[in-house]
């Protein structure tokens, strides 16, 4: 069996969901499960995901960032503080900016794969056409790196392919409307191209190489059905139960990363000497810009906020395209998550493709 099978099929068993629910018997379950994600979507796209990012964008030049990690700042962090201290008020400021995108996510990845399980198909035979099918998922869904992340377990365990996964992944922060729009209205447009190209490459050549190493059979075998008559008592019993256990799932794996990853990413920002950029431009310092950017969990649209002010503040335009093409496209927390629900080495190669695509950026604009 091929080692992709293998993967996805042994990640359905141990969810043992009695699904999919396939076929006619499945109508009614697939409904309440469409109309629990739109539930769900629909109160985070309202009421705060998409007047947060249109408040950012038409903040335009005025753009700030309080935190280290954060747009805002729950607790003050002062860099005279000892740097335990510093740490931990940054990991708290991350939490709380983070709450309600995360809450979202650990809500409807289940709800994604409760939906998912009642679909015989998840994958075309096209690796091409899943990468594209992922993509197109990704940009609505308005969430950062590490609030995806929930999410991409939870479609990785439904048996989705490993390319739609991860150019879900990739394109939910980095190709979301608003977003480019930032992008494009604070930089120059050769700035802006750069980093569009840089997500392009991930999403349309290192996705889908991965998976090429990878080959997954078109669906996965349907364990259990329901009967041929399903009443809706039992879509709802069979929905409730399956979103329960789609939750642990994800949510056991999902959050205790988070906070490691938190701290994590806390402690390295801070580690950071203040004034680290204002220096001239090598190639080794393009590297370390593109290894810490690849690596630091931050919200959505803060790698174009934070890299529109270093440029601002005097950060050699270089080191600027560096940060804004590896800064928000993956982090620890995101990273971590691809390792534990698929493998440490595509965890890897994407880490290394994103670090090298930021450094060979921050060079081309060295050329301009």
């Amino acid at each position: 069996m091929p080692e992709g099978v293998s993967v996805m099929s042994a990640q359905t068993s141990v969810l043992n969901l009695d699904s999919p629910v396939v076929g006619a018997s499945a109508a009614r379950s697939r409904m309440l499960a469409v109309l629990l994600m739109i539930a769900i979507a629909s109160v985070f796209w309202v009421d705060s995901r998409y007047p947060a990012l249109l408040k950012r964008y038409h903040a335009g030049t005025q753009v700030k960032a309080a935190g280290a990690l954060t747009f805002g700042a729950a607790y003050s962090v002062d860099r005279n503080m000892p740097i335990g201290k510093r740490a931990w008020r940054t990991t708290i400021n991350w939490l709380d900016a983070n709450r309600v995108g995360m809450t979202f996510s650990f809500l409807f990845g289940p709800a994604a794969l409760t939906f998912l399980a009642t679909l015989r198909q998840r994958r075309t035979r096209s690796r091409w056409l899943n990468t594209a099918l992922g993509a197109l998922a990704g940009m609505p869904l308005a969430v950062c790196t590490n609030c995806v992340a929930p999410i991409a377990r939870g479609l990785f365990a439904s048996g989705v392919s490993t390319e739609s996964v991860l150019a879900t992944m990739f394109a939910s922060p980095a190709l979301n409307i608003v977003v480019l729009a930032m992008t494009f209205a604070l930089f120059p447009a050769s700035v802006a191209l750069l980093k569009l190209a840089s997500v392009l490459v991930l999403i349309f050549v290192f996705a889908p190489a991965v998976a090429s190493r990878k080959p997954v059979d078109a669906s996965i075998a349907c364990p259990i059905e329901l009967p041929s008559a399903e009443t809706w008592k039992q879509a709802l019993v069979k929905v409730a139960g399956s979103y329960a256990k789609s939750f642990w799932y994800v949510f056991r794996i999902a959050f205790p990363l988070m906070i490691v990853a938190a701290l994590l990413g806390a402690m390295v920002i801070e580690l950071l000497p203040q004034h680290a950029l204002i220096t001239p431009v090598t190639f080794g310092g393009l590297i370390m810009v593109a290894l810490v950017g690849a690596f630091l969990p931050v919200p959505m649209a803060f790698d174009v906020a934070i890299a529109y002010i270093a440029w601002k503040s005097g950060v050699p335009l270089p080191y600027v395209v560096t940060i804004l093409c590896t800064l928000g496209i993956v982090s620890v927390y995101s990273l971590s998550v691809v390792a534990k629900s698929l493998s440490w080495r595509v965890a890897a190669a994407a880490y290394a493709t994103v670090a090298v695509l930021g450094t060979f950026a921050g060079l081309l604009a060295r050329a301009m």
